[in-house]
């Protein structure tokens, strides 16, 4: 088997900015923020509303988790379940109650999985999900933006909504 990690240039090789632990660390905080933002959604809003067309939040947050803990558990392992599948799993969560179940249960994932992650793993190409190949690093960060960029239609829904936000800067 062919080694498939991008070459370090010595100045990379010698630098640490982040640690795994700082990512989710920063990841999490940006996860707990999302979940708060699921929590001021009315029950008959988060399902149903939208603007210009967009999805409704709960099917951005079931987007968010079918990329988060699975995710995760793929670049850990190696190991992927199809994209769909495990969407179409996600699917039946109906109600704000279980949206949050999801979600913690996405969040014992990550933290379960996270570890396993080797400094060395995060520079290997994977394809993830069978669909887009990069390295396990930027697959990570992919899995963040990814939902800070959809948290970020959650405030526009919540402000038509007429309902303030969280802070964005709050994320303990």
């Amino acid at each position: 088997m062919e080694n498939k990690t991008f070459p370090l240039s010595p100045a990379v090789a010698e630098t640490t900015v982040l640690t795994s632990q700082i990512f989710l660390n920063h990841w999490q905080s940006h996860r707990g923020l999302t979940r708060r933002v699921i929590e001021a959604f009315p029950e008959d809003k988060l399902f149903t509303y939208s603007i210009g067309g967009m999805r409704p939040f709960a099917q951005l947050a079931i987007e968010m988790l079918t990329m988060a803990g699975p995710g995760v558990r793929g670049l850990a392992l190696g190991k992927w379940d199809s994209y769909d599948d495990v969407q179409k799993k996600l699917q039946g969560a109906t109600t704000k109650a279980a949206l949050l179940k999801l979600w913690d249960e996405s969040t014992d994932e990550i933290n379960e999985y996270w570890p396993q992650i080797t400094a060395e793993r995060f520079q290997e190409i994977e394809k993830v999900f069978g669909q887009w190949e990069g390295p396990v690093y930027w697959a990570a960060m992919y899995f963040m933006d990814n939902e800070i960029h959809h948290r970020g239609q959650g405030y526009v829904y919540l402000r038509g909504l007429g309902i303030e936000p969280p802070p964005f800067w709050d994320r303990h």
